[in-house]
């Protein structure tokens, strides 16, 4: 299982917001590439990163920010947010993003994604991101009648190379994760799927280890780690023991 260390960017700047609400947000670093250069030097071994304003505005709004942070480190790096017409996904992937997350338009625009999948093949993750068990799009503001395992299902044999699921009901609030969600839509998908949400401590990373499903493939963890709640050397030590 990977761990994925969280760069959430809002107006340049790192921030975690709570419950996906950009009005809850907290300013945790001033320097996102200096905050990359730290989890890289932690020993993480992927970043996740996500341009809040972008998906609030339907294109990419912290360029600048994002391009810092990939001079700044080594690590592939999985980036989302306002990344919605193949423009965009061949530039983010020549600027030497690793792989995109495309959370509304698979919802709105699936062909697209089934297109970038084949063009790019282990390049594409697929968003789900979900309040009330049921998928929301533009930046979490609009919810559909759509279940995660439904979305998931549309782009099973489209070579995506993920599923992000992240429950925005926990999210940035440290009360743990959703792990019997998460293993539920590990079971019902063939794509490996990337948890998200909650993360409050180590023992969520447990928690989700002792669900025993293989196609659980990572966790983004946010909060929890620039609040100092994690030791990550425990942490990473852990899961590469399994």
């Amino acid at each position: 299982m990977i761990l994925f260390p969280a760069i959430d960017l809002k107006e340049g700047r790192c921030v975690r917001l709570k419950r996906g609400l950009m009005d809850q947000a907290t300013i945790f670093n001033e320097d996102p590439a200096a905050q990359a250069r730290s989890f890289q030097n932690a020993g993480f071994k992927w970043l996740h990163c996500v341009d809040l304003d972008g998906a609030f505005s339907g294109r990419s709004a912290n360029s600048g920010a994002i391009r810092a942070i990939r001079a700044a480190i080594d690590l592939p790096i999985q980036l989302g947010g306002g990344i919605r017409n193949m423009a965009a996904i061949e530039g983010w992937l020549a600027a030497g993003i690793t792989r995109v997350i495309l959370g509304t338009v698979a919802l709105t625009n699936p062909a697209l994604v089934k297109e970038a999948a084949k063009a790019f093949p282990g390049k594409i993750i697929v968003g789900a991101d979900a309040r009330g068990g049921k998928v929301v799009t533009e930046g979490w503001a609009n919810v559909s009648e759509l279940a995660p395992a439904d979305l998931g299902r549309k782009f099973e044999d489209a070579g995506v190379a993920a599923i992000l699921f992240t429950d925005v009901d926990g999210d940035g609030l440290l009360q743990g994760m959703n792990v019997a969600a998460t293993a539920a839509l590990a079971r019902a998908v063939r794509i490996p799927v990337i948890a998200s949400g909650g993360v409050g401590g180590i023992e969520d990373i447990a928690a989700l280890l002792a669900a025993r499903e293989p196609n659980i493939a990572g966790v983004v963890i946010g909060r929890a780690l620039y609040d100092g709640r994690i030791d990550v050397r425990a942490a990473l030590d852990m899961v590469n023991d399994v």
